[in-house]
């Protein structure tokens, strides 16, 4: 599995220790599901969610809230036929904002945890990685 073989099959880590592009190619070679996203658009709940369906392919009854988006996203099937069945999530650019706050972006992230926790159960890896925007930077 190479680059990802030093990192736990069920975590929440933040993007900044790792290289982005080396992760894709990882998640490739390892025949891993890719869900990546960069929110560096989206400014507040709403615009997270919208930019999370659209990326991820979430079905169009997806309730665009925090409940719907854990449904879904345990709903997700690892790739057909792979060897090590699993998922690696980016979260780029979660936004820093007013409009979606640390404890906004935290439970969000609680929901990736949750997500996490119900893949080990079902011996397959998931993985997310994030950043946060920070406004001025």
């Amino acid at each position: 599995m190479g680059a990802l073989s030093n990192i736990p099959p069920h975590a929440v880590l933040p993007l900044g220790a790792y290289d982005g592009d080396s992760l894709k190619r990882a998640a490739e070679r390892a025949d891993q599901r890719l869900l990546a996203v960069d929110l560096a658009r989206a400014r507040d709940r709403d615009e997270v969610m919208e930019a999370i369906a659209g990326a991820f392919l979430l079905p169009d009854y997806f309730g665009r809230n925090l409940d719907a988006l854990y449904d879904c996203i345990t709903d997700l099937k690892p790739l057909d036929g792979a060897d090590q069945p699993g998922f690696l999530v980016i979260l780029e650019n979660l936004p820093d904002t007013a409009q979606f706050s640390r404890e906004q972006r935290d439970a969000l992230l609680d929901v990736f945890r949750d997500a996490a926790d119900f893949f080990y159960d079902r011996d397959t890896a998931f993985r997310v990685f994030y950043s946060v925007d920070k406004p001025g930077s």
